[in-house]
């Protein structure tokens, strides 16, 4: 396990409406409001895109996703971390349960999904920490990496800090 210890800044309550693309409009909407270190929770309607609902194969590295579209409106509740990306931008992953007529659908939202009529989210954000998404060979993955800033080499680094 690796961690961080921040504080919480400020908290935004937002409104997504018909046809916003999440995580695209979150990730915008915290890069315009100075937002790089966050927890995001959203529920609404979500009305199209894909979803990743596994890996193919477990044991395969790196995994190939499993993707299942999402046609028509779906309720959702959702909750994601917000963290820079290795360029510095923010990154939302961010996981939903989709419901529609009794059949549920859960993964990560990563590739993309528009809001059916109207989604709210509340983004809180977190100061006082350092965090970045690194790109992880093995897994493929941008992964959370506590402890790091956006652009450090994370294969330079002992458990004591870099090298």
């Amino acid at each position: 396990m690796k961690s961080t210890e921040g504080r919480l800044g400020r908290v935004f309550v937002i409104r997504l409406e018909d046809g916003d693309v999440v995580p695209d409009c979150i990730e915008r909407f915290a890069e315009d409001n100075g937002v790089t270190v966050g927890h995001v929770i959203l529920v609404g309607g979500i009305g199209d895109g894909e979803v990743v609902v596994g890996p193919r194969r477990s044991e395969e590295r790196p995994p190939e996703p499993m993707l299942l579209p999402i046609d028509g409106a779906h309720e959702a509740a959702g909750v994601g971390v917000l963290a820079p990306g290795e360029d510095g931008r923010p990154m939302l992953h961010i996981h939903a349960a989709l419901g529609r007529s009794g059949t549920n659908t859960t993964g990560c939202l990563r590739p993309g999904v528009g809001t059916w009529l109207v989604a709210e989210a509340i983004l809180y954000e977190i100061l006082e920490t350092t965090v970045a998404r690194v790109m992880d060979s093995e897994s493929g993955f941008q992964l959370l990496e506590p402890g790091v800033s956006p652009g450090i080499d994370v294969r330079n680094r002992t458990a004591e800090g870099p090298k």
